[in-house]
């Protein structure tokens, strides 16, 4: 660029120009990037504050109720020393700690239509 211009003030001032400009477009990309958060992180988050569960207390069991997604088949339930564990499909989750449950077992286990009802005693 600065062989074929006769004049070297305009050349540079391209140059310089060109230079500045993209110094300025990578800085913009790179804090875009660190700004935002990946979509499958904030949809992951939404769904843990969303999840809602009943957990009723009678004499000598608990009844838990919630909505866990899947077929009843890819739905596991176990629980361990107080700690009931959820897992549903589509990466579903769920660690529910009940107190005083520590000697308890999975009595009954009913899922209809998206919903999981489980009677420890």
């Amino acid at each position: 660029m600065t062989q074929r211009a006769d004049s070297g003030f305009v050349s540079f001032f391209l140059i310089g120009a060109a230079a500045l400009t993209m110094f300025y477009w990578v800085r913009v990309l790179k804090k875009m990037t660190k700004d935002q958060k990946p979509l499958y992180t904030q949809s992951r988050e939404q769904e843990q504050k969303n999840w809602v569960y009943d957990l009723i207390k009678g004499d000598g069991e608990f009844v838990f109720v919630a909505e866990v997604p899947g077929p009843e088949d890819k739905v596991a339930v176990r629980l361990v020393d107080g700690m009931l564990y959820i897992r549903g499909t589509g990466g579903f989750s769920k660690e529910v700690p009940i107190e005083g449950a520590n000697d308890m077992q999975i009595f009954d286990f009913k899922y209809r239509n998206g919903v999981l009802t489980l009677r420890i005693k």
